[in-house]
Formats: structure tokens, sequence, C-alpha cells
């Protein structure tokens, strides 16, 4: 069950702050703490995890995050004049997100 999210026009290292919360964890607790986390790719990642529960046929099974991972996207420039007829690029960043649910492991007791 992945799911992904391309051209997300907001820079990887803000979008990971946000994957590196949610790692491991339950979906529905998942949703629960993008619910209450005041940063803005929660609205686009919560998003992306309905996506690929959605993917996974909407079962009511605990799914757990097993993989999140923001990679670069593409990077648009634009250019800034500045004095004396220079100009300073601006880069534009972007993400790619990358998410994968399974299902939760039994743990195994130590005998």
């Amino acid at each position: 069950m992945k799911a992904t999210l391309s051209n997300y026009r907001q820079s990887p290292r803000k979008v990971r702050l946000v994957t590196d919360l949610i790692k491991g964890k339950s979906v529905a607790e998942v949703l629960r703490i993008l619910e209450h986390t005041p940063k803005r790719a929660t609205g686009q990642l919560a998003k992306l995890i309905k996506s690929a529960v959605a993917n996974a046929g909407g079962a009511s099974r605990e799914l757990v995050i097993t993989d999140a991972r923001v990679d670069e996207g593409v990077t648009l420039k634009r250019v800034r004049p500045v004095s004396r007829g220079s100009a300073h690029i601006i880069r534009k960043r972007t993400s790619r997100v990358s998410l994968a649910l399974g299902e939760r492991k039994a743990d195994k007791k130590k005998e």
C-alpha cells in the first residue's frame, strides 16, 4: 500500500520535520498527531495518508506507516534584480513524498 505526492511546493527540509513525527506509528495515531501539529505540511500529509489507506482497500485493520521518505523535487529558479544591474537567483524548492503502509507485526514474546 503506497501513495506518493509529487512536486509539493514546500522545501524538503520543512516536510521532513513532520514526516519524522509519524514514522512507525498507526494511522489513527498519525492523523491525531497531524491534526494538532502547527506546520503547513500536515494538511497535505494527512490527505496523502488517507489516499494510502484507500489504496489499501480502506480496511479497518491495524495499518502502520512503515516508510515515509521525502526527496527533493524540481527546483524552480527565479531572478530578483539587485543593485548595479546584477541579479540574485531565488530557488523555489519542491518535495516528493513517498509513503508506505503495512500491517502491524505481532511482537514476539521472549521466553
